[in-house]
């Protein structure tokens, strides 16, 4: 898959393609719908590909303060559309200027001049141009006027993880908040895999070490989507070690038992006795085992750390 860092990137002679548009942040299930009838078009017309996204997130620049948790990075984004067989990634530097371009100037500088678009698939709530005045009914017509096709693909939906039946859309926003409530079943059930949060492991208090639960402490990026605190049972990748899951219980909190007040990531990777510090690694979500709760005693928090490592082992199918 190529990467265009911006429209300057396209190389030289570039023909036509078929576009998909959004910032796709987390790559979820209504995401990988959209990418696959944008794969199944360019394949029927035997023309790349194109993911067109942002980066930073369009809210921060329109509304600077208002970022909203990031579900993925660019390079773990890049690496999920390449998977679902997207031809070129070209991020687009969002600014200020490109905030103000019209739904007109956006589709004809962007779309038609620049990359040459025979057809451009988006979701049906697909909205573009300076306050968002574009919608899918303008792009059509837009299209008709300058010569690409329009696919307004539905929204994708689902029930609970449990089987009960709800009205859900999956959406960026739906991720969010069950990140943000803990809930990283609900979260991987519209993802259609775990939540992923990348981090560098940095040194801590040496607390866990004391304890006989060494830990690996992430320092995540700014934005990040942390989950509630608690604990949960999560999988550990290593940058140099992908294809390789390690086990862990994972604590995310303050700490309350030693009156802490810093907000960490600490992960106790089961079965391995390593120093992660200054690796890039991911912890994959699988499971909550229960709240961040402040014990009586070290002994006691000893004890239920050992009650959440064999919890950890059931959830991730390791207890036998």
């Amino acid at each position: 898959m190529q990467r265009w860092r911006g429209l300057a990137d396209l190389p030289g002679g570039w023909g036509r393609c078929v576009v998909t548009i959004g910032v796709f942040d987390g790559v979820h299930r209504g995401h990988q719908a959209l990418i696959a009838r944008t794969v199944e078009v360019a394949k029927t017309r035997n023309l790349p590909s194109v993911m067109l996204t942002f980066d930073p997130h369009p809210s921060e620049v329109i509304r600077p303060g208002s970022h909203p948790a990031q579900l993925t990075t660019l390079r773990r984004k890049a690496e999920l559309v390449e998977q679902l067989g997207i031809d070129v990634l070209c991020v687009l530097p969002f600014t200020a200027e490109l905030s103000r371009l019209t739904a007109h100037e956006f589709v004809h500088e962007v779309l038609v001049d620049r990359l040459h678009a025979a057809a451009v698939v988006v979701g049906e709530n697909f909205t573009f141009g300076h306050k968002a005045a574009g919608d899918v009914a303008l792009l059509k017509e837009l299209g008709r006027r300058f010569g690409f096709a329009t696919y307004g693909a539905e929204l994708q939906g689902g029930s609970m993880p449990d089987g009960e039946y709800a009205e859900i859309t999956f959406s960026s926003t739906y991720v969010r908040s069950c990140i943000d409530a803990g809930d990283v079943v609900a979260a991987a059930d519209a993802l259609g895999r775990p939540h992923r949060l990348e981090g560098i492991v940095v040194r801590g208090d040496g607390r866990g070490h004391d304890l006989g639960y060494p830990t690996a402490n992430l320092s995540t990026p700014r934005y990040a989507a942390v989950p509630a605190d608690g604990v949960y049972a999560c999988w550990f990748v290593r940058d140099n070690q992908p294809g390789r899951l390690l086990p862990a219980a994972v604590s995310v909190g303050t700490n309350p038992t030693f009156s802490g007040r810093e907000r960490t990531v600490e992960a106790f990777v089961l079965d391995v006795d390593e120093d992660f510090y200054g690796q890039h690694v991911a912890l994959d979500f699988v499971g909550r085992l229960r709240d961040m709760v402040k014990f009586a005693s070290v002994d006691d928090l000893v004890e239920q750390i050992g009650d959440d490592v064999r919890r950890t082992r059931a959830i991730l199918g390791l207890d036998g």
